[in-house]
Parts: structure tokens; C-alpha cells; sequence
């Protein structure tokens, strides 16, 4: 299963860039996050390896990610640069999947943040959860996306609307 989801955010690429790499702030917008440690690596670095335990309601999901593309890699270049590229891959439980997001800056202040995502299932109980519920994986990235916008733009902390 492949799909591209995209939001702009009202941002320089540069903070945008800088918000999204800052560890400190993946809780306020990465809603259900529990941890996410390195294993190996320095965080958001390319090779780096990180342990993420997601929690939805009662269920919760360890995965492995490990940070596949950085381009520039050093995020201090980024002005220089037409597009910032951040690749991971994430490996759980009966799935494997590859998230490659873009970061465009449209116009002077504006961001377009593209993610494309692509997943594969194994297992009977997770290719029917892929087969019955394909939707679902898009919406959580659109959720995910709408968080992060909110958060970067507003201030918003998804940890306070509980």
C-alpha cells in the first residue's frame, strides 16, 4: 500500500526543518508517542537506529526506525538547498514501512511538507488489517501532519487535549 499526504505550514523551511529534528518536541505532536529511543546514533541522524513504542487507547506498538536519508545532512544547509529530503524506515510486528518526507519551501515563510508513505504487511492478522483498513493508515498521517502544523505554527500541544 503507497500514499502521499502533504500540508503547507505557515514557517520558514528552516524553523520548520528545525522543529521536526528537535527530539524535545516529538511529544507535543507525535500523538500516542511513549518513547522513542536511540538504539544506535545520535537521534534524527542518518544509520541511526531509535526504539518507538506508539500507544492507541489499550494497544500499544514497538517498532524500529531506522533513519535512511538525510539530505543535506548536516540541517544547518538547508538554505542553500531546493528541497530537504528525511527518509525513515519503520519496522514492527507484521509490518514494514518507509516514510520519505519533502520539505519545500513554496513561497518566502511558507513550507510544503510532503510525506509519501509505503507499507508492506506480514502475517495473516496484519495483511487483513491492511486489506480492511487501508484508510486508516492514511488518516493517522493526516493526523499526524495536522498536529504538527498546529503545534509549529500555534503552539498546540496534542498532550493537553486529553
Amino acid at each position: 500500500m503507497k500514499y502521499t499526504v502533504s500540508t503547507e505550514i505557515a514557517l520558514p523551511r528552516e524553523e520548520v526543518v528545525r522543529l521536526l529534528a528537535d527530539p524535545a518536541q516529538l511529544p507535543k505532536w507525535l500523538r500516542g508517542l511513549v518513547v522513542h529511543e536511540p538504539l544506535s546514533g545520535e537521534h534524527g541522524q542518518l544509520g541511526t537506529r531509535s526504539r518507538v513504542v506508539f500507544r492507541t487507547g489499550k494497544q500499544e506498538m514497538e517498532c524500529i526506525e531506522t533513519i535512511t536519508r538525510r539530505d543535506p545532512a548536516d540541517l544547518r544547509d538547508v538554505p542553500g538547498t531546493s528541497v530537504v529530503h528525511f527518509d525513515r524506515e519503520i519496522v514492527g510486528e507484521g509490518m514494514w514501512s518507509a516514510v520519505r518526507d519533502r520539505l519545500t519551501e513554496v513561497r518566502p515563510g511558507t513550507t510544503l511538507w510532503e510525506s509519501e508513505n509505503e507499507y508492506r504487511f506480514s502475517g495473516f492478522f496484519m495483511r487483513l488489517v491492511g486489506l480492511v483498513m487501508p484508510g486508516a493508515f492514511r488518516k493517522q498521517s493526516r493526523q499526524h501532519m495536522r498536529d504538527f502544523k498546529a503545534f509549529a505554527e500555534r503552539g498546540a500541544d496534542v498532550r493537553e487535549e486529553d
